[in-house]
């Protein structure tokens, strides 16, 4: 499938498209308007208190890590979130808040980040510095008042300490400076024994004050800390109106392409020129649009309207059946179609029209001896026609061959309908009733009932010069198509190609840019000629046309 194939399939679908991107952008914006505004209130904290260390410890750095991530469980409990209902005074149970509340570690650090949504700014602030010192109360920061007073004490101690250090140095160097001086052994001796056991009691002072030092350092791994307390939120987080309804948008139209490309997936049916070329490797004669009017007599346009898109439809079906052999001209034309229902009636009486307004004598048989249609399109009676011409032993053209209003086309109605048509027209009298009328005409177009249901098409396409098969477009079946192919040529029938009727002229990539004057402010003038006998249609002269000049339908001007 060519690029070109799948942009006229959104092109024809685009209607739908549309629809249901307005639909879904409207619908996502009402939706969307109605809901509340959520806004956001974020908490930081710290766990450890390594950062404040000028020589942190990379255990205690891991141990806060891992501490942090049992934080991050424990502010959903129960605890902590009763506890935060109860301090705020929330008339809402803590399950309720659970939704509202979402922590989670900032990769890489030991912070937490601890956020709260609610539809009211100053309750989400509340509530996540709440959680946040319920959560700092739950860690060893709780005995933050008896860790003071045992710090106060230790510290006390560490100065007094701190003192006898520095008394007792002070005290072995003063013994030292008198030893110098000193000529007596005994004194010399008494004094160096002083200086060691004051050296031993400093070093016991010393280990003490380091321990009381470590005691005192804020190294803690677990401990909690608020470093950023919640701001209050001003700009809502939710709903994101503009991005909300893009993306429902979106959404519709990729729902309506896909829809449109199901339908056509689904949908085998004939639409487009290129269906025939790839299913029934047939050319494309012609591309008929759908033919307005209530009345038979108004569908043929080629008469009604000769300058309308419709007429010049049928001229240039006529033109391809011309050329489509110019070493063998064709003279009779079978029409025909898959099924019923689908204008090969209509399509034989405008082909007919055309041909006799290039100045052909031109018969139009009437051989659909189930439903004829010829006889109203052309408001004529069908008391005599075929059937009557057939039941002659000998064939006669006189009585059943009938003028038109349209000089130059002769019309053959179908008669009474026989009991057995596909055996009338199977017989000797049917192809000596068309030899005869060829010596007498230029053109012979045959309309014929659908080839698929009955079996009388496929017996008159031996003995013409081609068969034209009409296709409805939009409504002919692929394979129904292809059936009526094979059933023709199987019979030894020559398809001069498709006609593609009832083409929306906005659709499959098709449209008709030969307006020369609308249906409905065309000039409805007909073709108005005298009364003449029979014998015009044996070659005779006629008789001058009495209407206003006539333009050249065979080439009309641009």
């Amino acid at each position: 499938m060519e690029l070109k194939h799948y942009w006229s399939i959104i092109w024809k679908w685009m209607w739908l498209i549309v629809l249901a991107t307005g639909i879904a952008a409207v619908s996502s914006y009402l939706a969307v308007s109605q809901q509340p505004k959520v806004y956001q209130a974020s908490t930081t904290l710290l766990v450890g208190q390594s950062v404040q260390s000028l020589n942190p410890n990379p255990a205690d750095i891991y141990t806060s890590q891992q501490l942090a991530l049992t934080y991050v469980q424990i502010v959903k409990t129960e605890a902590i979130l009763q506890g935060a209902v109860e301090a705020l005074g929330l008339k809402m149970p803590p399950a309720a808040l659970r939704g509202m509340v979402n922590a989670s570690i900032i990769q890489g650090t030991q912070l937490i980040d601890l956020r709260v949504v609610d539809t009211d700014p100053p309750r989400a602030q509340a509530i996540a510095d709440e959680l946040a010192r319920q959560l700092i109360l739950q860690g060893p920061a709780a005995k933050e008042e008896e860790v003071a007073k045992s710090r106060d004490f230790v510290r006390r101690q560490a100065d007094d300490l701190q003192k006898k250090i520095e008394e007792g140095q002070k005290k072995i160097n003063e013994l030292q400076g008198s030893i110098q001086v000193t000529s007596s052994a005994r004194e010399i001796a008494d004094k160096q024994q002083q200086i060691m056991t004051l050296q031993g009691q400093i070093n016991q002072w010393q280990l003490t004050y380091a321990s009381m030092l470590n005691y005192l350092s804020p190294r803690s791994p677990n401990y909690l800390t608020v470093i950023e307390p919640a701001r209050l939120p001003t700009a809502p987080i939710a709903p994101n109106v503009p991005t909300t309804v893009l993306l429902a948008a979106a959404i519709g139209a990729l729902l309506a392409v896909g829809g449109a490309f199901l339908i056509e997936y689904i949908d085998d049916t004939i639409k487009s020129p290129d269906d025939v070329s790839h299913s029934l490797k047939l050319a494309v004669l012609a591309l008929i649009a759908k033919i307005g009017g209530d009345k038979p007599d108004e569908k043929l346009v080629t008469a009604r309207y000769p300058r309308s898109s419709h007429a010049e439809a049928y001229r240039l079906l006529r033109t391809n059946i011309q050329v489509s052999d110019v070493d063998k001209p064709v003279k009779t034309v079978l029409v025909t179609s898959p099924n019923p229902v689908e204008g090969k009636s209509v399509t034989a009486a405008n082909l007919a029209v055309a041909m006799a307004q290039a100045g052909l004598r031109t018969v139009l048989i009437d051989a659909d001896l189930r439903r004829p249609s010829q006889h109203r399109l052309f408001r004529l009676t069908n008391d005599l026609g075929l059937t009557t011409g057939l039941m002659q032993l000998e064939p006669s053209l006189d009585g059943y061959v009938r003028e038109t209003e349209v000089e130059n086309l002769y019309v053959i109605t179908s008669g009474n309908l026989p009991p057995n048509p596909a055996e009338l027209l199977a017989s000797k009298r049917m192809q000596r009733l068309l030899e005869a009328l060829q010596e007498y005409s230029d053109v012979i177009i045959i309309d014929t009932p659908p080839c698929l249901p009955l079996a009388d098409a496929a017996i008159l396409a031996r003995r013409v010069d081609g068969v034209l098969l009409v296709v409805g477009a939009g409504s002919t079946r692929r394979e129904a198509a292809v059936k009526a192919k094979e059933a023709l040529e199987r019979t030894g029938g020559r398809i001069l190609g498709v006609v593609l009727n009832r083409v929306s002229s906005h659709g499959n990539g098709y449209y008709y840019h030969y307006y020369y004057y609308s249906q409905d402010g065309e000039r409805k003038r007909k073709h108005k000629t005298k009364a003449s006998p029979l014998a015009r249609f044996f070659g005779k002269s006629t008789e001058p046309d009495s209407s206003p000049e006539m333009i050249d339908e065979s080439n009309p001007p641009a």
